[in-house]
């Protein structure tokens, strides 16, 4: 059971490369971020052409996200963040798929730091660690997938001491994600490539992708039922060298 996360930075905009992706490599669950499209505007039918079920919390111009199924239709199991009754934002949903649990997320960017921007994003992390102490016992597996918008370590990053200020990478961010972490969660590339540099985001300017100048934002979270069937990680890399590309690249698991 092969399943993705992808940062698709504008859903529309960039349909048919995400159709392709599918396509070639058919994954079985698809969690995808920053939809930046109305609820009533996203392509439900175009996926169920592609073979996929859907479910997604729209959102206009802004955030936005979703979760494909081949094959069978997602069961929802909630969407947003218990705790801010005035936090309107569509950054959250979850969804069962054959007998495994989906949490998809765009965690805020943050930035700048410090500010309100930045106040919300720790907040937004407070609030999805109460959610994520309820899920990590769980016998079945759960995979908390998206784009996190932490480098939770130097590794994560190209030239580390450019990144020092940022709100992806400040002590507070990376603290917060540590404490997620010891709730007993699994970061599934580093589990699989501990001492390897793996990036998933590449910026459009100065040729950040052909330098690769990345860094590692987009993670798959693993309970120990999910850890225990996990066979594989890995970056769709060559996606973002593609025409039009999302600055992201698909990063997936494959679970026995």
């Amino acid at each position: 059971m092969r399943i993705a996360t992808f940062n698709i930075n504008g859903l529309n905009a960039r349909l048919p490369a995400l159709l392709q992706w599918l396509h070639e490599t058919q994954p079985d669950v698809v969690c995808l971020q920053e939809l930046k499209t109305p609820h009533e505007k996203f392509p439900e039918d175009a996926f169920k052409d592609a073979g996929y079920g859907a479910i997604w919390h729209g959102q206009k111009s802004w955030n936005g996200v979703a979760i494909l199924a081949r094959g069978s239709q997602p069961v929802e199991m909630g969407r947003g963040l218990a705790g801010d009754p005035e936090d309107v934002q569509s950054r959250y949903i979850e969804a069962m798929v054959n007998g495994v649990m989906v949490c998809c997320l765009y965690l805020p960017n943050g930035n700048p730091a410090p500010g309100p921007k930045f106040d919300y994003k720790l907040k937004w992390m407070e609030r999805l660690m109460l959610r994520t102490a309820e899920l990590i016992g769980k016998p079945e597996p759960v995979v908390v997938a998206g784009d996190f918008n932490v480098m939770p370590e130097n590794i994560d990053v190209y030239k580390p001491e450019r990144w020092v200020d940022d709100a992806l990478f400040r002590p507070e961010t990376r603290a917060a994600f540590h404490r997620l972490m010891a709730q007993g969660w699994t970061d599934a590339i580093r589990h699989l490539h501990p001492d390897e540099v793996i990036y998933t985001f590449w910026d459009y300017f100065r040729d950040a992708f052909g330098r690769n100048a990345g860094i590692r934002i987009d993670h798959l979270l693993l309970n120990a039922a999910a850890t225990r069937r996990l066979r594989g990680a890995a970056v769709d890399r060559e996606v973002r060298g593609r025409e039009k590309p999302s600055d992201h690249a698909p990063t997936w698991i494959e679970l026995d």
